[in-house]
């Protein structure tokens, strides 16, 4: 497995905030699936409500 670092922005009540995280996951896809299981359930967001900007290792 792989370290990937999510960069993107995610909508709060008072504007949008950015955001970069590490995720170890199988490959790229797999990363951003995980930004957005771990920001809905954080944050009780939808996919829409979160843009994923960059992944990289």
């Amino acid at each position: 497995m792989t370290e990937y670092t999510v960069t993107g922005r995610w909508q709060t009540p008072s504007g949008w905030q950015t955001f970069e995280t590490g995720q170890t996951a199988e490959n790229e896809n797999v990363a951003v699936e995980h930004v957005y299981a771990e920001f809905g359930s954080r944050h009780g967001l939808n996919r829409t409500q979160i843009e994923i900007d960059e992944v990289g290792e």
